[in-house]
């Protein structure tokens, strides 16, 4: 019975899971009163002291709030400053025009990748929402496949490209050429996008869902009504030619200049949306002839729509601190510690039980990497091919304490069980068809 005893931790956090979905699904409990209620009574099975418990729930709380929060609200509310300008119309038109019906996912694809490379993952999201569901109802199709395959795209980017944090890490963990890194991140990237946003969506039924409310367009704009399709594009892309900008100038910086600070500071995600949000206020509303109260009852709009998503973020946030202060994530490396198995399906496996338990795609890559990295020069493995492998890992499939969960639902409008059947498949494939990729390419490089 020492096992069962050694198990308790896992044994709680999949309780708690079961019990998060009860009181969501069965007794129709608000997501953030059942996120927090899970929080405390597992903080409490796992025995954490109660002080220690209420500092968890606030950190996870504060903490993933403290990142997100004003990067959604600034994504949302460029996204109805597009919509309520025609912005969005006219990209929508001008990608189906140039396109066609027939490969607007491919477009769609491009879009997220290239998204999904140069900023974070939440940023891009929210970004390229609003002109999925645009491109949809010009197209006259449903949008959730469109998002999939946007989801999909910008998913894979940010899990396995530098200069994104979880890919960037890795490469400093295992020693990895970062050339090397993109160039077999290529070849692993466009297979796993094309089964997990391609084929997928192709393959699921069902899922012709209403456009979720705040991204339906309000009207439909004449020619003379709606803005370029240059700055159209140009707006919401801001974040994205700022974050990169700064990222190739600080390579060759000194970081301890004025200059590096400045460029850093400029190339932060909030910052870069806010300089988005001030460029599209003028460019969306002014410019256009609306007057300032007019922008400002969109702005406000806008982050009425998005309050509850923050919260049941937050609340996801408050549940994955808890799970990791308890520890669970040592016992998980322990458990794994003597295996002989191969190193990439161990660093695979390692990080699925990882992002499972804690939602935390980089920190659980990070704590496999730590686990498998000494390994490497045993079992004579290239070490770019292993931050690929443990890259698509962080990617697999979600659940409740993940905030990208609760940012696809809840912005999509769907429930648990819609969430659990798009996001949950479309990461699971994801992850699955990166580590194959990954371990055929290891027949042929050592």
């Amino acid at each position: 019975m020492t096992w069962l005893v050694e198990a308790l931790p896992l044994v709680w956090i999949a309780l708690g899971v079961v019990l998060m979905l009860v009181l969501n699904i069965t007794f129709k409990l608000n997501s953030v009163l059942a996120l927090l209620i899970v929080s405390v009574i597992v903080g409490i099975l796992e025995g954490e002291p109660l002080d220690k418990l209420v500092l968890s729930i606030q950190n996870g709380f504060g903490g993933t709030l403290g990142s997100l929060a004003l990067i959604i609200g600034f994504g949302v509310v460029i996204g109805k400053l597009m919509v309520d300008s025609g912005a969005a119309q006219r990209v929508a038109t001008t990608i189906l025009n140039k396109f066609g019906k027939q490969n607007v996912q491919w477009a769609i694809m491009l879009s997220g990748l290239i998204f999904g490379v140069s900023m974070f993952y939440e940023v891009a999201f929210v970004i390229l929402a609003p002109l999925v569901v645009s491109i949809a109802i010009e197209a006259e199709v449903a949008f959730l496949p469109l998002g999939m395959t946007m989801v999909a795209a910008a998913t894979t980017a940010h899990s396995l490209f530098p200069p994104q944090p979880g890919p960037t890490a890795l490469v400093a963990a295992y020693h990895a050429d970062m050339g090397m890194v993109y160039i077999y991140g290529i070849i692993v990237a466009i297979p796993t996008i094309i089964c997990s946003g391609i084929i997928l969506p192709k393959l699921l039924k069902n899922l012709d869902k209403p456009a979720p409310p705040m991204l339906q367009k309000p009207k439909v704009f004449t020619e003379q009504e709606m803005p370029s399709f240059g700055i159209s594009l140009f707006v919401p892309l801001i974040p994205a030619i700022i974050i990169t900008a700064a990222t190739i100038l600080k390579l060759v910086m000194d970081p301890k200049s004025e200059a590096f600070i400045i460029i850093n500071f400029l190339g932060s995600a909030v910052i870069s949306m806010f300089i988005a949000v001030i460029v599209g206020i003028f460019a969306f509303g002014l410019n256009r002839g609306k007057k300032m109260p007019e922008i400002m009852t969109s702005f406000a709009d806008a982050i009425a729509s998005v309050a509850m998503i923050i919260f049941i973020i937050g609340s996801g946030g408050a549940f994955k601190q808890v799970i990791s202060d308890s520890g669970v994530g040592n016992y998980i490396a322990a458990l794994m510690q003597n295996s002989v198995i191969s190193p990439f399906i161990m660093a695979w496996i390692i990080t699925v039980i990882l992002r499972l338990a804690t939602g935390a795609g980089t920190v659980s890559a990070i704590t496999a990497a730590g686990i498998v990295g000494p390994l490497i020069p045993t079992f004579h493995v290239d070490p770019a091919l292993m931050v690929l492998a443990t890259a698509s890992a962080s990617n697999t499939i979600t659940h409740v304490n993940d905030a990208a969960f609760w940012l696809f639902k809840e912005y999509f409008n769907l429930s648990i069980k819609d969430t659990f059947k798009t996001w949950g498949l479309l990461e699971l494939t994801n992850s699955v068809v990166g580590l194959i990729i990954v371990l055929i390419l290891s027949l042929f490089i050592h």
